[in-house]
């Protein structure tokens, strides 16, 4: 009875994994055109490489599980929403001010925890995440983007 169960349990998972393949969200993986790159300092580019750029701008590296889901609509829904928020490849835009940046930053909340675990080398030392604010701040000074509106 329990290996029946089991049995059937087993199949009802396997056929819904199978079935929400068949969803159509998270599978469109473009990354649209740069239209003007944030000019980093080689130190900073190199901290956004490795750390932001995969949902901060165009840049994205779709890996394999991006395309089953639902860790397709996962990554797709952080990706749309982290090049919203900030887009290092749309640097003509507006963009969040420095200050709202610095705090996510220093704070800890950029990367965040659900991207970190599978990419470990994104996780920010105390040391990187001041070179990136020592960058930003540089990037702000010399090549400040147009500041959304109201903020």
């Amino acid at each position: 009875m329990v290996r029946t169960a089991l049995k059937y349990g087993t199949l009802v998972i396997v056929g819904g994994l199978l079935l929400i393949q068949l969803v159509p969200y998270g599978r469109a993986h473009d990354n649209p055109p740069v239209t003007q790159a944030a000019a980093l300092s080689p130190e900073g580019q190199k901290i956004v490489d490795t750390s932001c750029a995969d949902c901060h701008s165009n840049l994205t590296d779709w890996r394999w599980y991006s395309n089953i889901a639902p860790a397709s609509w996962l990554v797709t829904n952080d990706v749309d929403e982290g090049r919203s928020e900030l887009n290092f490849s749309e640097w003509d835009a507006p963009q969040p001010p420095l200050r709202e940046l610095l705090a996510v930053v220093s704070e800890g909340e950029m990367p965040p925890l659900k991207y970190t675990l599978p990419h470990p080398s994104a996780k920010l030392s105390d040391a990187e995440k001041q070179q990136l604010e020592r960058a930003l701040t540089a990037l702000y000074a010399t090549d400040p983007p147009p500041i959304r509106a109201g903020e």
